[in-house]
């Protein structure tokens, strides 16, 4: 047998490798496109996320979201003109609402990547060094769960004082015990499979070993969490912002939009309920595709 006889492993692998990866994301996209739930919660997470990209251009009145008003038309029900009605100060509430998404965007990913950062490489860490690092880590992680999250937030945002930047940094502070819980379970499973006991073996070193197979083997489930944490932040933002701790007005914050608001009930309906109507469907669109990745993910939820 000559040397041409023989068919590369490397390349037959690769080949391989390529087309079992194009027929796993053709089963991904099969399984998510026959959930109608899911489906609904893509179309709202992809309307909210062009209406964060391009709300300064879709929003009929500008100006009404830096600062803009028109008496003369304070408190107008919906109609052809203003089709969601105007606040106290006559400004166009839909154009506040399309506005208000981009913030209420930047505020999700903020407060949900920095509570990632900081606890996926500490939930990474306590599952695979184990002993008296995992002890410390998830101590520091059971304090901080012991004491409800927005609450916690609360005191923080009192200390630092009421405004949208303080507002994230504290929600982001109690974020990220719950990925640091998330990670440590999952890296205690993957950390005993073969691969990384063959790679150890080798002679592997620990940060390439948690770079190579026990990061890549915890992705799943964090994709799934932050997606629908990303609903939960910006709910949680919101109520920050409803109580006057948040962002303050003229910003166009849907938290705080429905602050004011409030005082205006029921005569003048239209002023809470779209804000309202925007924070509910935006999270429960969040809270869709987190539950349509799960499925797609996690193999077991799947079988349930």
């Amino acid at each position: 047998m000559t040397t041409n006889d023989i068919t590369p492993p490397a390349r037959l692998s690769f080949r391989e490798r390529h087309e079992s990866s194009i027929r796993q994301w053709r089963l991904y996209a099969y399984t998510f496109a026959g959930s109608f739930s899911s489906m609904l919660g893509l179309v709202l997470v992809v309307l909210f996320l062009l209406l964060a990209a391009f709300g300064p251009w879709l929003a009929p009145y500008p100006e009404h979201t830096t600062g803009g008003f028109d008496m003369a038309q304070r408190l107008q029900p919906p109609s052809a003109e203003h089709l969601f009605g105007t606040d106290e100060m006559g400004s166009d509430i839909l154009s506040r609402v399309i506005v208000g998404a981009r913030t209420s965007l930047w505020i999700g990913v903020l407060i949900t990547g920095i509570g990632a950062l900081i606890g996926i490489p500490l939930g990474i860490i306590a599952g695979y060094k184990g002993g008296f690092i995992r002890a410390a880590i998830m101590r520091l992680t059971e304090l901080f769960l012991a004491v409800p999250g927005l609450a916690l937030a609360l005191a923080i945002v009192a200390a630092l004082g009421p405004g949208i930047t303080n507002c994230v940094i504290a929600l982001a502070i109690v974020w990220w015990p719950g990925y640091v819980r998330l990670v440590e379970a999952k890296t205690l499973s993957v950390k005993e499979e073969l691969f990384v006991e063959s790679a150890r073996s080798l002679g592997a070193r620990t940060p390439w070993i948690l770079w190579h197979h026990i990061l890549p083997n915890c992705w799943s489930p964090i994709i799934v969490k932050m997606s629908m944490d990303m609903g939960m932040a910006i709910l949680s933002a919101a109520s920050l912002g409803f109580i006057g701790l948040g962002a303050r007005p003229p910003a166009p914050e849907w938290g705080a939009m429905i602050s004011v608001a409030r005082s205006y009930m029921p005569d003048w309906w239209w002023y809470s309920f779209f804000p309202g109507a925007a924070i509910f469907l935006t999270v429960l669109g969040f809270n869709l595709l987190g539950d349509g990745l799960r499925d797609i993910l996690d193999p077991r939820s799947r079988e349930r």
